[in-house]
């Protein structure tokens, strides 16, 4: 981890769990950055702070990130309705699909002698 996160942000990611779930990140007015669904909070979380980021966009918005709150759930797919449910309600600045009404796609395939779609 660079030398350019507070103490504050080490010590949430330290103590994360290694269990699927939702993070938001916040920047230092309280205002809601980020939401991202994980299958391993801390692996993902950690990911935004050990990493060279090619995008000047997340550069950007890593570099705001004064806070964090995860939301442990049981499952992946938890995790992802929960970001898509979040995500279209609190629409954060850096989340730049599902604000609108769109959702992710299901296809549902069931054992039948000539399935369709």
């Amino acid at each position: 981890m660079t030398d350019d996160f507070s103490e504050h942000i080490r010590s949430i990611i330290k103590s994360l769990p290694e269990t699927p779930g939702v993070y938001q990140y916040f920047d230092n007015e309280g205002q809601l950055l980020y939401v991202g669904k994980a299958k391993s909070l801390k692996k993902r979380v950690t990911s935004y702070f050990t990493k060279e980021h090619d995008n000047a966009r997340l550069r950007i918005m890593v570099r705001k990130i004064a806070s964090i709150k995860t939301i442990k759930v049981n499952t992946e797919l938890d995790a992802l309705l929960l970001e898509n449910n979040l995500i279209k309600s609190l629409k954060p600045r850096y989340n730049v699909n599902l604000r609108d009404d769109k959702t992710y796609p299901w296809i549902i395939i069931k054992h039948e002698r000539f399935p369709r779609l």
